[in-house]
């Protein structure tokens, strides 16, 4: 059995789901360290993570996928540094009704470019039910022009199916990428 252990990383903006879609995934208790959020200029919810979101999901072969939550404020980003090390993908996860939720993916697509390697990423847009534009073209669009070339989908972090869409996704990336690296023909 392969001892590995697999390491995602979740990111976004304040309130884009990061620990809703973890605890919609998680087979253990997650651990969140929400704090009030003092900060409601930037967006007006109760509490915002500070350091990090975890949750742990039993894959086939029994090995464990640990998935790790990024805070979303930039002021926190010395954790996305920490959190990043040693992850083999990234889920972007983007609320389609903030003022520029393209800008969004590709700040936290370019804070992650050492991890995503170009294809290690699936982004996940929320809200596009209620905020139809901008459009999913839209963002590839925009990740194609700082030569980043990753799956955008829309997504609804509180459904269970959805966010195991997104691992599944980033998971055929990482394989791929392995494949290539490894010198394998497909």
């Amino acid at each position: 059995m392969d001892q590995r252990e697999y390491k995602l990383i979740f990111t976004g903006s304040m309130g884009a789901g990061k620990t809703t879609a973890i605890a919609a995934v998680s087979e253990v208790a997650p651990l969140c360290t929400d704090v009030q959020n003092t900060d409601h200029s930037e967006f007006a919810k109760a509490t915002t993570t500070t350091g990090l979101d975890y949750g742990e999901v039993t894959l086939p072969g029994g090995q464990v996928l640990r998935l790790f939550g990024t805070p979303g404020q930039t002021r926190f980003r010395f954790m996305w540094d920490i959190l990043g090390k040693g992850a083999l993908g990234v889920v972007v996860l983007v609320d389609n009704s903030r003022p520029d939720p393209v800008r969004d993916a590709c700040d936290y697509v370019q804070a992650f470019s050492n991890v995503i390697a170009g294809t290690r990423a699936v982004i996940g847009v929320g809200r596009c039910d209620a905020y139809p534009t901008p459009t999913l073209e839209e963002y590839d669009d925009a990740l194609k022009a700082i030569g980043v070339n990753v799956p955008v989908i829309s997504a609804d972090v509180r459904q269970r199916e959805h966010v195991l869409t997104l691992v599944d996704i980033l998971f055929y990336q990482i394989e791929a990428a392995e494949t290539v690296s490894s010198g394998a023909v497909a």
